[in-house]
């Protein structure tokens, strides 16, 4: 964990080398992210998983600042960028059903586009949407969910990161959980 936040500190300060260091550190877990991320997806699709992490590492490389703290911020900001980039590939195939012209794909897209169905597009947007409004009513609790639901962090390390206790962030857990599932259950209602 040490190697990993002296990478990013590297990184931070200009190093151009550290990235090349730090992925094949953080690679298996950046998988275990996406993984959650796809976690409604068919069983045993990895290219699926890998394909996410590829368009989460080619947004990562193009990002002209970095500003990480630590290991746990940078596992968050990359959450961040795979909710993103799935909530970008939902929109892309909803638009191309509703014929909303050619939807231009790169490999990774197509492969994880392909697996989804009409619902599981209509659900991230749907739950992004939520976040998104959850956010600007409380952004600390957004980025609670975040952190927590598609990051995998845990309590302390999203604690560490917001710079608040643990008991802050299960209370902003708490709040955010049953705020979403408000939002969601009008969200479902209305889509019905």
């Amino acid at each position: 964990m040490q190697e990993i936040t002296a990478l990013l500190l590297a990184w931070r300060n200009g190093d151009p080398d550290a990235l090349q260091h730090l992925m094949p550190l953080v690679y298996e877990e950046l998988r275990q992210i996406a993984h959650r991320h796809l976690h409604e997806e068919r069983q045993g699709h990895t290219l699926q998983t890998t394909a996410l992490v590829n368009e989460a590492y080619l947004r990562l490389v193009n990002l002209k600042e970095v500003k990480w703290a630590d290991r746990a911020h940078f596992f968050s900001y990359m959450a961040s960028v795979m909710r993103h980039v799935l909530v970008d590939f939902a929109r892309a195939r909803k638009n191309q059903k509703r014929g909303g012209g050619q939807l231009h794909e790169t490999f990774s897209e197509a492969d994880i586009l392909n697996k989804a169905d009409g619902h599981a597009i209509e659900d991230i947007l749907a739950i992004h949407e939520a976040l998104e409004k959850l956010a600007r009513h409380d952004q600390r609790c957004g980025q609670v969910v975040e952190m927590r639901f598609f990051g995998g962090l845990t309590n302390e390390e999203i604690a560490a990161v917001l710079g608040v206790t643990e008991r802050t962030v299960k209370n902003d857990w708490s709040y955010a959980r049953l705020w979403l599932q408000r939002e969601l259950s009008h969200d479902y209602k209305a889509r019905r």
